[in-house]
């Protein structure tokens, strides 16, 4: 009888623990349940609240849902943040499960992820303002440059408005935490080089195409008449 007690105590404490642990599994699971209904239900309120501030609209004239479009996303930059939220709430629900069964390392990962998505955010953010401002920019500069009569508008101001988008991207990914200095610095390089060559381009060989340039937006009748 004794061996058979001896044999039943692992089996014994087996069961226990699996009584233990099944409370905790259930109201991690109801935690899960709960957390996706709030996350849909999250995901469509936001959504909802952008579209009622014509944030969509903004999204749509600075190129932005356009360029999902060509990338093959089916959704628009709206759709990305209700989806952001969506997942937000879903982790965190699964961290409060994870916490309410004991496993603490879980929890440690999936936190790091959460404090990511609200970055993501407002990256996504600054993209949609700034793309915008920078069609504003660009179409600014074409029309000024057109009103004075400046040939290559056109290029004028998609220089100004990608030169701004440039910018606007670094402040992006520096939210995000991605590139940091070495980004900076190589777009600083690269921009630094090339005023360098158009300089020495001018410099050296390019006088005469310097000139044509300046007198074709600069006609010489036109400074006189201005005179």
């Amino acid at each position: 009888m004794e061996k058979v007690d001896i044999m039943l105590e692992p089996v014994q404490a087996f069961l226990v623990q699996i009584g233990a642990f099944l409370p905790k599994f259930a109201l991690a699971l109801g935690v899960l349940v709960a957390g996706w209904l709030l996350a849909k239900f999250a995901s469509f309120a936001i959504v909802k609240a952008l579209r009622a501030v014509n944030f969509n609209v903004l999204t749509e004239r600075a190129g932005l849902d356009s360029f999902l479009s060509q990338g093959g996303i089916q959704t628009d930059t709206t759709g990305i943040f209700g989806m952001l939220v969506y997942w937000l709430v879903i982790l965190a629900a699964l961290i409060i499960g994870f916490n309410g069964m004991g496993l603490t390392y879980i929890p440690g990962l999936l936190g790091e992820v959460v404090r990511f998505v609200p970055k993501v955010a407002v990256a996504l953010l600054i993209l949609a303002f700034g793309a915008y401002f920078a069609r504003f920019i660009g179409n600014a500069v074409l029309a000024y440059c057109k009103s004075i009569s400046i040939q290559d508008a056109d290029l004028l101001g998609k220089l100004a408005q990608y030169a701004v988008m440039t910018f606007v991207v670094l402040i992006a990914l520096d939210q995000v935490n991605v590139g940091g200095d070495i980004v900076r610095e190589s777009f600083l390089i690269i921009l630094a080089g090339v005023v360098f060559a158009l300089a020495l381009a001018f410099g050296l060989g390019g006088k005469d195409a310097a000139a044509e340039l300046i007198e074709r937006w600069w006609p010489r009748e036109k400074n006189k008449d201005g005179d």
